[in-house]
């Protein structure tokens, strides 16, 4: 990863060199630089920072972008505007039509708190092309009558977003957007991993179920109806219990054959694991699970082999997951 992202960057520079001279673009080994690694904080690698007008302090990091393509857009959006001006509907429709996503703010006036976090929001998602208008023409063509964020997908609208000052951050607009770049619910391998890793929402929820088997269509169907739901807020994701390369994820939540289809989710900044309490997969019993979660109210899961019978017998106690806290705490 570290070796195509180093070819990525360096494809950008060479594309850049002609287009934006004023960006240089370079590059450090800090294994052997360790004054630079802890001055700026580098914890891993690849890193990229941004320096501007020759500061070197609070340089900004560019983090998720893996395609040459996208680190010039993003280099582009940090120095100068970060979304297309729309004065007509067929700018509009250019916009729309330029890419699978496309992303355009409708705005009744672009002077508030709302349109600043916008165009704060397209330069950390160089993806996919933004555009901004405050044009009545541009909002009654597409029905919009309140400051509204709406998301294309091969030139049709997929999300609307209602925008009101203050109630949604930058960061709550970049998960947003970012959960577009994969399928509503994702299959994990060894492919999507990166992606899903890449999209900067914290929570995964995971259905661990065979994907071959007869009941699975429903199953499928209601978790998919649940994603729908919590788009932004929670990751979903299925795990094909039949597929043994798999067999590491399994480890990691603890799940046997036995217990499929099974949910579960986990936070990843707290590395912190919650099971549905339900057995059934069903909308309700999801969206129930998922709303607790998000409330603070599920109960954490700590999976937990059986307490040895003679536990207690040595001067070394034998400790697993269900008499852990009793005995430490």
């Amino acid at each position: 990863a570290s070796q195509n992202l180093s070819e990525e960057f360096a494809k950008a520079a060479g594309q850049l060199k002609n287009e934006a001279p004023r960006i240089q673009f370079g590059k450090i080994d800090v294994t052997h630089q360790g004054d630079l690694r802890k001055e700026f904080n580098i914890q891993q690698f690849p890193t990229v920072k941004l320096f501007v007008d020759g500061s070197r302090n609070n340089p900004i990091d560019c983090k998720g972008v893996r395609q040459a393509s996208a680190f010039i857009t993003w280099v582009k959006r940090r120095t100068g505007p970060s979304t297309v001006s729309i004065n007509s509907t067929d700018e509009a429709e250019a916009l729309i039509n330029a890419d699978d996503l496309a992303v355009i703010g409708f705005f009744k006036e672009l002077h508030n708190d709302s349109v600043e976090v916008f165009c704060e929001t397209a330069r950390d998602v160089p993806e996919m092309p933004f555009g901004v208008t405050a044009s009545k023409d541009v909002c009654a063509n597409y029905g919009i009558q309140k400051n509204t964020l709406v998301v294309f997908k091969k030139g049709k609208p997929v999300h609307n977003e209602v925008l009101e000052d203050g109630r949604q951050s930058k960061l709550d607009l970049t998960r947003l957007i970012k959960t577009f770049t994969l399928d509503l619910v994702t299959e994990y391998n060894l492919e999507t991993s990166v992606k899903i890793f890449d999209v900067p929402v914290e929570s995964h929820i995971l259905l661990f179920t065979p994907t071959s088997s007869e009941a699975f269509g429903e199953v499928y169907e209601n978790y998919t109806a649940a994603a729908a739901e919590f788009r932004g807020k929670i990751l979903f994701v299925v795990v094909d219990t039949s597929e043994p390369r798999n067999g590491r994820v399994f480890e990691y939540f603890r799940i046997r054959q036995v217990d499929v289809p099974a949910v579960r989710i986990l936070n990843l900044t707290s590395d912190a694991k919650y099971k549905m309490p339900a057995e059934e997969v069903t909308l309700e019993n999801l969206r129930a699970f998922c709303q607790s979660y998000l409330n603070g109210k599920a109960k954490l899961h700590l999976p937990s082999e059986d307490i040895p019978e003679d536990w207690d017998k040595m001067p070394v106690k034998v400790l697993v997951g269900k008499n852990f806290n009793r005995i430490v705490f």
